[in-house]
């Protein structure tokens, strides 16, 4: 696996090194040493899929508060996505910022995604599916989310007027004392 740090302080591009032959390809797509030897989380409790009927869906933004901040690595298992993952860490130099990058399920690419960092995403084509692998098992009590498109983000979605849930069109803006003053 090759790991490219993002622009978000801690959050990797993951591409396979596929070992291709006559049949195919195989390529490895998690190993827990791998990760670890990076200082990046290599425990994983919970695997998901979202599945989505039609182009334009969004998911999120969402994250979880702690103490059940999880870790994400996300792979477009079919079709595409807009991925899009903002900072949300006090701490961090890269706080009230985001990142957004394209996930096909022909390009086999991969995203971790720190705790901490908000996570969303805009389908490309009708049928798609992604896949998550969590370090933290689900909690509702936790669960949190920013607006898909709160001013203090910027992020350009390339399908105007998606297909989105009303929790996930109505959360709060954002305030953050940090990024409040840049």
């Amino acid at each position: 696996m090759i790991f490219t740090e993002t622009a978000l302080s801690g959050a990797y591009l993951i591409e396979l090194e596929p070992l291709a032959d006559e049949r195919g390809f195989f390529a490895r797509v998690w190993c827990a040493r791998e990760f670890a030897a990076r200082g990046l989380e290599s425990r994983l409790v919970q695997c998901s899929i979202s599945v989505n009927t039609r182009r334009g869906t969004l998911r999120g933004i969402h994250y979880q508060a702690p103490p059940h901040a999880e870790v994400k690595l996300v792979q477009c298992a079919r079709g595409a996505v807009f991925d899009v993952i903002i900072d949300l860490r006090p701490d961090s130099p890269t706080v009230g910022q985001h990142v957004a990058l394209e996930l096909t399920a022909e390009g086999r690419r991969m995203l971790y995604i720190p705790a901490g960092v908000a996570h969303g995403f805009q389908t490309l084509a009708d049928g798609t599916e992604v896949c998550y692998h969590m370090s933290e098992f689900y909690a509702p009590e936790a669960a949190r989310g920013v607006r898909w498109n709160d001013p203090a983000f910027g992020i350009r979605w390339p399908i105007p007027d998606p297909i989105i849930l009303d929790r996930d069109r109505t959360y709060p803006d954002w305030r953050h004392p940090e990024y409040a003053t840049r």
